[in-house]
């Protein structure tokens, strides 16, 4: 079983839910951008929920298949068309063997992920199928989908089409954004003005956004604390003696545009972070375009573990909606 690429669409790669455990060798996590996307379209398909899909940015690939499956689609707003035909996103599709799936303009959001019933049958690579594409790791031959390929897929379980996954389930993506962080590790190289005014300011996504990392801009530079740079830091006050780097944090190398680190981030180096964005918000920033209008919102360790708590509560109501009745 397997599936030809006719189109890649635009960095087309193979995702599960990452390689964890890693991070200290400087192997970032991987894996889908919207990893919720991930696991609800897995479920819509009968497989576990963190079996490899493919992730797709802004353009969707178009993709023959070889043999009878079923498929969904979840995250971004994009509409999906087998042989020409429109058909809703999340919920379970069957495809025939010949038939060509293809998608139209994006709408919302960013990135789409495509789940095949038996999931996509590439080696696993430290414990993931993730593609980490700048290490050329996991994944199809460690990159994305090119025009050409010839995907394998693994052997799927019994699916029961079904109604998909509810509205009230699915995260909104509007114009604006608005993204928690909990603030702390260098803050203090910060005045306490120039702190308060990142938090007040509205910054738009760059167009330097990507699986490594997203960038900020049309706030205010930050304003740094006087210091005697330690040995090692370097003369630039926004540099720091190398440190580890949590998914998340947030950098402002020469205190001009935030840089919220993400599933391809580097583990460590030389910039000092202001804060950490919550759990909860990153699968959102995944699926922000360049310049969306984005708040950052200053919370407590007690707002940021409730946030994570509701998170994983949605996914148990995803899981509950699949499980046998």
């Amino acid at each position: 079983m397997a599936f030809e690429v006719l189109h890649p669409g635009i960095q087309t790669s193979v995702q599960d839910l990452g390689r964890p455990g890693y991070f200290h060798l400087g192997i970032p996590l991987s894996g889908a951008m919207d990893r919720f996307a991930l696991r609800a379209a897995n479920l819509l398909v009968g497989n576990e929920e963190g079996a490899g899909a493919l992730e797709a940015v802004f353009v969707g690939p178009k993709l023959a298949f070889r043999a009878e499956t079923v498929i969904a689609v979840t995250g971004a707003e994009m509409p999906l068309r087998i042989d020409g035909k429109e058909h809703p996103g999340w919920t379970a599709i069957p495809v025939k063997a010949g038939q060509v799936l293809s998608f139209d303009y994006l709408k919302a959001g960013a990135r789409i992920i495509i789940a095949f019933a038996g999931g996509i049958d590439v080696p696993e690579q430290l414990g993931s199928r993730s593609t980490y594409a700048i290490g050329a790791l996991g994944g199809f031959k460690g990159r994305p989908l090119a025009a050409g390929d010839v995907v394998p897929l693994g052997e799927p379980s019994v699916v029961a089409v079904g109604p998909g996954v509810d509205e009230d389930m699915r995260r909104s993506m509007g114009a604006e954004a608005s993204l928690r962080v909990l603030p702390g590790l260098y803050e203090h190289r910060l005045t306490s003005t120039a702190l308060d005014r990142f938090f007040e300011e509205t910054w738009k996504v760059a167009p330097e956004a990507d699986r490594m990392g997203y960038r900020f801009r049309g706030g205010s530079p930050v304003e740094f604390v006087e210091r005697e740079p330690p040995f090692g830091a370097g003369s630039d006050p926004s540099n720091i003696v190398d440190s580890c780097y949590p998914y998340g944090s947030i950098q402002v190398p020469s205190g001009t545009e935030p840089i919220v680190l993400h599933r391809d981030a580097v583990s460590g180096g030389g910039y000092f972070m202001l804060g950490t964005v919550i759990s909860a918000d990153m699968d959102l920033i995944g699926q922000l375009q360049p310049n969306t209008k984005t708040r950052f919102l200053r919370v407590s360790m007690e707002e940021a573990l409730a946030a994570r708590a509701a998170e994983a509560g949605r996914l148990d109501r995803l899981r509950a909606a699949f499980r046998p009745r």
